[in-house]
């Protein structure tokens, strides 16, 4: 078992290490460099996109130490009280450093009256202190108090990028994960490092085998087995609407996460189709893939006589998925694509 979880292990240290956030980084590098740090910044992001790690970052680069950097999480203090306690706290001058940095994480938890007090604070702040605000739903958050801070737009880390960074940790940890596996994880993680890390994780933490194959993840995480999507795929070049429904069928009661399947489906779906109709490509993509997955890809390209698996059909696998949210039967937009698809053919 890990002590230490591996988000917190291998969290950046400095701005070198921060991954996927060079638009940032080198902003905040050039302020520090020429003196000309802000008063308020505002981090928006979706979770695990490294808002309170660079934070952190900012702050020690600036000289801050850990007597004059306040973290504070606004989902458990967030009324009025909170802030006029940290506006009491503002102006005491620091320890032993230059600036006192707070750090207000989920921001867009305060209530109304919390907001109007801190908006006093950003207003005519000591020039002591800088606010570093950090919040997922930025809509959320009053345009007074916006239109006070210099605002940094995280990205999500691409699937690329995650995929490395897994295989980079797991190897680290003495962990070697098949092809196809990292991808698999990286998938799950849905644009966070830090879910990205918690998954691996798990996975790291109940493995009984430092080699870790896709069929492991799958029965660790609870992801949709390989030969699910496989089927559904068959289904489609088949034209077989009965085997297509049935694997779905089974895929829901086995209380899958339905909108995680309908991705992996049209994953490999866009896989097929690239080494079908663009083959120069297949040693790049074939790093994503299992053996078994080149295997049962080939195969099924071969099979596909009618030319099932075309853009049109991955087209409208990806106007389904877009729909998942708004049906109370998960598995319909999938089964609705499967008979849109098979038809129109």
């Amino acid at each position: 078992m890990h002590d230490l979880a591996l988000y917190r292990k291998y969290r950046p240290k400095d701005f070198g290490e921060v991954i996927g956030q060079d638009h940032i980084v080198k902003v905040l590098e050039s302020s520090v460099e020429t003196n000309k740090v802000s008063h308020a910044y505002l981090f928006v992001g979706s979770r695990g996109t490294g808002k309170t790690s660079v934070a952190r970052i900012f702050a020690t680069s600036i000289g801050v130490s850990a007597n004059d950097l306040y973290e504070i999480d606004a989902a458990s203090n967030r009324g009025i009280e909170d802030i006029k306690e940290l506006r009491d706290g503002v102006r005491v001058l620091p320890f032993d450093s230059k600036y006192k940095v707070y750090i207000i994480d989920e921001v867009h938890m305060l209530s109304k009256d919390a907001w109007g007090a801190l908006l006093k604070t950003l207003e005519e702040p000591p020039k002591h202190v800088i606010f570093i605000l950090a919040t997922t739903e930025l809509h959320k958050v009053p345009e007074t108090i916006i239109s006070r801070c210099q605002v940094f737009t995280f990205k999500k880390p691409t699937e690329t990028i995650l995929k490395k960074i897994i295989l980079d940790i797991a190897k680290k940890e003495g962990y070697e994960l098949d092809a196809g596996s990292a991808e698999l994880l990286a998938i799950l993680a849905d644009g966070s490092f830090r879910d990205a890390l918690g998954e691996l994780q798990k996975v790291l933490n109940f493995s009984k085998s430092k080699k870790v194959k896709r069929e492991d993840i799958e029965k660790i995480t609870g992801a949709p087995k390989t030969t699910l999507v496989n089927d559904f795929l068959s289904a489609i070049v088949e034209k077989n609407l009965e085997k297509g429904i049935n694997t779905v069928k089974i895929a829901s009661e086995s209380n899958l996460d339905i909108e995680l399947y309908f991705k992996l489906i049209i994953q490999k779906f866009r896989l097929a189709i690239i080494l079908r109709y663009a083959p120069k490509l297949q040693e790049e993509m074939i790093g994503d893939l299992s053996d078994a997955d080149v295997e049962f890809l080939q195969e099924l390209i071969k099979t596909d006589k009618e030319g099932m698996l075309r853009s049109g059909a991955l087209s409208i696998l990806l106007e389904a998925y877009q729909n998942m949210n708004n049906v109370f039967i998960a598995e319909l937009p999938l089964e609705l694509a499967l008979v849109k698809i098979i038809s129109k053919e």
